[in-house]
């Protein structure tokens, strides 16, 4: 038996998720129901975090996708703010595939990329059910423009998504003026507004991106979103656990998201209970729950190694099928029992 591991690099990710956004959605969507269905395996994330850098953390997500699909993994995923400070993105990270059948790693991929796109995957799917499967809002307003909110917002063009206006608001306003200038398309709106403060845009606003780096509930005041907007809180940690507590709210695993202090886990913490999470992403398309939208709506996405996998595998065969990885034959050596 040959044993050869494949190296895909960034470039490459970067050119199979965005050659073919619809079908990043679907594989991502499948991920979902998979995993709905008790089809996968995905145990806790863990967090290595350090005493003299107490922002920063390197996360391992194990996941199998199951027999069927023939792989598992592990995505290994730094988050460093203070990289922003100097001009690159926070996140770093590698996704390396596994064959089910024997464990042999098979191939390494590039994986920060890998991560935006099955997040913007992730936040397209839930901004569609969540809006009742409409693909169109009046007003988008992006609170964080980096670079999830540049494939958050060209995946929802690309899937069809079509908003009036679109409202930016960065801490740094020259990065939401850049993100105006270079990634946004005017002619997909009748206008586009870099907002100088954040209540504002939150209460314009009928479809919310959040996609910063904070580290602690800064959105605190319930009546900020007293008008019902759908919500994709991808950071996690934006959102006060009051309004979490006044809002209809959509998960991607209920007990994946109660920890390491997400708005969802502080309010769990708060009220001993998780009767507050109306249900999955899974079981929404599935209609096994359904939503009031009488108060907001709020998808937060803890984020599954599964939807990795599903991505990294599907870049993997893209890639090699083309014959563009690069292949190493002998980097499994001593292969003699």
């Amino acid at each position: 038996m040959a044993f050869e591991l494949s190296i895909i690099t960034g470039r490459q990710v970067h050119d199979v998720v965005n050659a073919d956004v619809p079908q990043c959605i679907e594989v991502v969507k499948a991920a979902y129901l998979a995993h709905g269905a008790g089809e996968t395996v995905n145990p806790p994330s863990h967090f290595l975090r350090f005493p003299d850098k107490p922002s920063s953390r390197i996360i391992a997500l194990p996941a199998s996708l199951g027999p069927t699909a023939g792989v598992a993994g592990i995505k290994w995923i730094a988050s460093y703010p203070e990289n922003i400070a100097h001009g690159f993105p926070r996140a770093s990270a590698v996704l390396v595939l596994n064959d089910y059948t024997t464990g042999y790693p098979f191939a390494v991929l590039e994986s920060s990329i890998i991560s935006a796109a099955r997040t913007a995957a992730s936040a397209v799917l839930g901004a569609q059910w969540l809006n009742g499967g409409r693909t169109q809002t009046d007003t988008v307003g992006i609170v964080g423009t980096g670079l999830i909110a540049r494939y958050v917002y060209r995946y929802l063009l690309a899937a069809g998504w079509t908003a009036d206006r679109l409202r930016l608001f960065d801490q740094n306003p020259a990065e939401a003026h850049a993100f105006a200038a270079a990634t946004v398309q005017p002619d997909a709106h009748h206008s586009v507004t870099v907002c100088d403060d954040l209540p504002s845009l939150l209460q314009a606003s009928s479809l919310v991106v959040l996609t910063t780096t904070a580290g602690r509930p800064h959105i605190l005041d319930p009546q900020l979103l007293a008008h019902a907007p759908i919500v994709l809180h991808l950071s996690l940690r934006d959102l006060s656990p009051e309004i979490i507590a006044s809002a209809e709210n959509i998960v991607d695993d209920v007990d994946h998201v109660m920890k390491a202090d997400t708005s969802l886990h502080l309010l769990e913490q708060a009220v001993g209970h998780r009767q507050f999470v109306t249900g999955t992403l899974a079981e929404l398309m599935t209609g096994e729950c359904q939503l009031r939208r009488t108060s907001p709506a709020i998808f937060s996405p803890f984020g599954l190694g599964i939807l990795d996998l599903a991505v990294g595998q599907w870049v993997y065969q893209r890639v090699t099928a083309a014959g563009d990885d690069l292949r190493l034959s002998d980097f499994f050596y001593e292969l003699t029992r």
